[in-house]
C-alpha cells in the first residue's frame, strides 16, 4: 500500500524495486488526486493503480488502501511512502511479526539500526521524541518511531481501519487507536533513505501545527476508552 501525492518522480522506481525484490509482493499505489504523472508512472512500472478525484490527504489514501486491502480479503498490508524514502528491502522484516502471529501493527523504527545515513531535521526529531513518550505514558507502548509510515498490519486492524483511519498526520494518532483495540504493536529495524521526489507535507510552522492536533486527537481518543 503506498499513498503518493505528486511523486512522479520516484513511484516508479520504487514500484519497480518493490515488484523485483518481491515478486509474490502486490503493489497498490493510491494516487490521491496528484496533479503529476504519479498514477501513469505507477501504472508503467506495474502497480495496480486507485485514484482519488482529489486530495484527501494521508490519511484518507491509507483508508483506501486498509478498504480495497478488506475488500480483496488480504491477510496483511504493508504500508510504504510513495517518495521512496523507505526501501523495499526491509518488507519481509516488518512484515515477519504479522504473519507469524506476533504482533498486529508492527512499525519499521529507523531509530534501531545505524544503518540509515538518512536522518530527520531537528524539529522533526522533537516531534518524533514527544509522541513516543506521550504513547507511552498512554499505552505503556515504548515505540522510538511513532511518526513511521514504513508499517504492517494483519487481518484484525485492517477491518478496523477500513471503518475508521484517521485523517491528518494519521501515524501516532492509529497507534493510540490500535492499543485501544488491544492491538499487539511493536517495532523492527529498518533503514530510510532521503526523499527521492516530492515534498514533505510537515515543514516549518506545520510541525508545531501538526503536534498540537495530534496529541489532542490522542487526548480523545483516551477518553473514549472511559465511557
Amino acid at each position: 500500500m503506498i499513498p503518493a501525492y505528486n511523486e512522479s518522480a520516484a513511484i516508479r522506481e520504487l514500484v519497480l524495486s518493490l515488484r523485483k525484490q518481491h515478486p509474490d509482493y502486490v503493489p497498490l499505489v493510491i494516487n490521491d488526486g496528484s496533479r503529476d504523472q504519479t498514477a501513469s508512472e505507477a501504472l508503467l512500472a506495474g502497480a495496480k493503480v486507485v485514484s482519488h478525484p482529489f486530495n484527501l490527504g494521508i490519511g484518507g489514501a491509507v483508508q483506501t488502501g486498509y478498504k480495497i486491502a478488506r475488500q480483496e480479503n488480504y491477510d496483511a498490508v504493508i504500508q510504504i511512502d510513495g517518495d521512496a524514502q523507505h526501501d523495499p528491502a526491509y518488507l519481509a522484516a516488518v512484515l515477519e511479526p504479522i504473519l507469524s502471529n506476533r504482533l498486529d501493527l508492527c512499525i519499521g523504527s529507523r531509530f534501531l539500526t545505524s544503518s540509515s545515513s538518512f536522518k530527520s531535521t531537528f524539529t522533526r526529531r522533537i516531534g518524533i521524541r514527544f509522541f513516543s513518550r506521550l504513547l507511552s505514558s498512554l499505552t505503556g507502548v515504548h515505540l522510538t518511531d511513532p511518526t513511521s509510515g514504513f508499517r504492517a498490519t494483519g487481518r484484525k486492524l485492517i477491518a478496523c481501519f477500513a471503518e475508521y483511519y484517521p485523517i491528518d498526520f494519521p501515524e501516532p494518532e492509529a497507534i493510540k487507536i490500535a492499543k485501544r483495540l488491544s492491538a499487539r504493536i511493536g517495532e523492527v529495524p529498518v533503514s530510510m533513505r532521503a526523499r527521492q521526489g516530492g515534498v514533505s507535507s510537515i515543514r516549518y510552522l506545520s510541525t508545531l501545527y501538526y503536534m498540537i492536533k495530534v496529541t489532542f486527537a490522542i487526548l480523545i481518543d483516551t477518553l473514549k476508552e472511559k465511557r
